[in-house]
């Protein structure tokens, strides 16, 4: 019910009747335009707007980025970018509940944003960006061992040109040399 009533106040405060939300995402790269699916994944994409709106993503960046030649001890390999405030800041916010792609019916394509975590229950800041089609981290999938697999929330529309890039950096093991300073995030 709590998170009911969460959706609905930020659906009216932002004078919301539609079934996806914009964001405008600018790097230090370009911009990354992306969907939300607020109707589908209502409660990881009311935490993502609710930390831009309050300015919390002020210093975030990307990261981490996950490449074929970079996961030498996983079995099940994937292609993401990631991104946040980083795993050891501070949350202004509790984690969320966990919004499985079988509930959602979002699924991890090319494009397709998410939110990371370490268990079901836990994720809060931290987004990732799919290269790719990414089948095991949907619900059922193998990469993490639990099976729950991730939130997904979201959709690139624009500027994938501009998360390629961030994935082709110079990085040590799956670390960015140099992060990628995200100097803006606004709903359109």
């Amino acid at each position: 019910m709590k998170y009911f009533i969460v959706y609905i106040s930020l659906q009216l405060t932002l004078g919301l009747n539609a079934q996806t939300v914009k964001i405008e995402m600018q790097t230090e790269l370009g911009i990354i335009i992306a969907e939300l699916y607020t109707d589908k994944a209502p409660i990881t994409s009311d935490n993502f707007i609710r930390y831009i709106q309050n300015d919390q993503y002020d210093s975030a960046h990307f990261y981490r980025v996950v490449r074929m030649d970079n996961q030498p001890n996983n079995e099940v390999k994937i292609e993401v970018i990631q991104g946040g405030l980083g795993f050891g800041s501070k949350r202004p916010y509790p984690p969320i509940a966990h919004e499985t792609t079988d509930q959602t019916g979002i699924l991890h394509q090319d494009g397709t944003i998410s939110m990371a975590r370490s268990k079901p229950g836990s994720a809060s800041s931290e987004i990732f960006i799919c290269i790719g089609d990414q089948p095991e981290l949907d619900f059922g999938g193998k990469r993490n061992p639990d099976g729950q697999g991730f939130a997904a929330f979201g959709q690139v529309v624009q500027g994938m040109d501009v998360v390629r890039k961030i994935q082709n950096m110079e990085s040590n093991g799956q670390q960015l040399t140099e992060t990628v300073e995200i100097t803006s995030i606004k709903v359109l």
